[in-house]
């Protein structure tokens, strides 16, 4: 059964006061927001308000915004749903300062010592089914924070020197101690536009071109390619690594992707 205006209404607003509270460094229970949101709900059970959240994800990323964590983006989003977004995005001064002020915020690479908890799986590729042609709306609110952060110099060389940093303990344990001592920070040493950051060996010796993106978002957070880089990756295929650091603030994580 679809979701009827009122009930779409009811979880965005709810949504967004999570999103809020969660930039806003506040704690809160969602759990606690799920019991009381279903009282404004016709019968909907936990796996579809769940499902649901995980819609208005999707559309938060449209809209350039960041996401709630745990609620990951969920494509068959409804077209009510993506309205409805749009319509209480339009009226929220209070969320675009703080989505503002979270991807603007300096940032120091976390100091840790043991990386061994830090790699996690990439994200499975989601292909949307081919759906019947129709009119597309655009996203009428756009504020692109996630385009913001990936610009914020903080972040960017925090999340550098934490791969770094996590390139010297990863050969160090491999027993790779000369290896471990000539990985290099080029986009320090020798400027940015190589289409890589950092320098790094496989265990037999082999070249290793990795560049970092980071975010303090979640793992599904888009991030943003220069022509360059794209290249690069192209051409150094069999050596080129993207590390995507996320949740980078809190509990920093590491996924991945190898190739072009």
């Amino acid at each position: 059964m679809d979701w009827s205006r009122e009930e779409v209404e009811a979880i965005v607003v709810d949504y967004l006061r999570m999103l809020s509270l969660e930039l806003s460094g506040q704690n809160y229970s969602k759990a606690a927001h799920r019991r009381a949101l279903q009282a404004k709900l016709n019968q909907r059970s936990d796996g579809s308000i769940e499902f649901k959240h995980g819609n208005v994800s999707a559309v938060m990323i449209e809209c350039g915004y960041p996401y709630v964590r745990g609620y990951l983006p969920r494509a068959n989003v409804q077209a009510l749903l993506r309205t409805v977004v749009q319509e209480q995005l339009a009226g929220m001064r209070e969320l675009d300062a703080l989505a503002l002020a979270v991807v603007q915020q300096p940032v120091v690479a976390p100091d840790l010592e043991d990386f061994s908890a830090i790699v996690t799986q990439a994200p499975q590729w989601r292909h949307a089914a081919r759906e019947p042609a129709r009119t597309y709306t655009p996203i009428a609110v756009k504020r692109d924070y996630l385009q913001r952060e990936a610009q914020n110099q903080f972040l960017g060389a925090a999340g550098e020197e934490f791969v770094l940093r996590y390139e010297h303990w990863r050969l160090r344990q491999l027993g790779q101690l000369t290896l471990a001592e000539r990985v290099e920070h080029v986009s320090r040493s020798r400027g940015d536009g190589l289409g890589y950051d950092i320098l790094s060996f496989e265990a037999d010796g082999r070249e290793r071109f990795i560049e970092v993106k980071t975010t303090n978002f979640g793992k599904e957070t888009p991030f943003f390619f220069s022509r360059g880089e794209l290249q690069f990756s192209r051409d150094a295929r069999d050596q080129f690594q993207l590390c995507r650091l996320f949740e980078f603030r809190n509990a920093p994580q590491l996924f991945s992707l190898t190739g072009p």
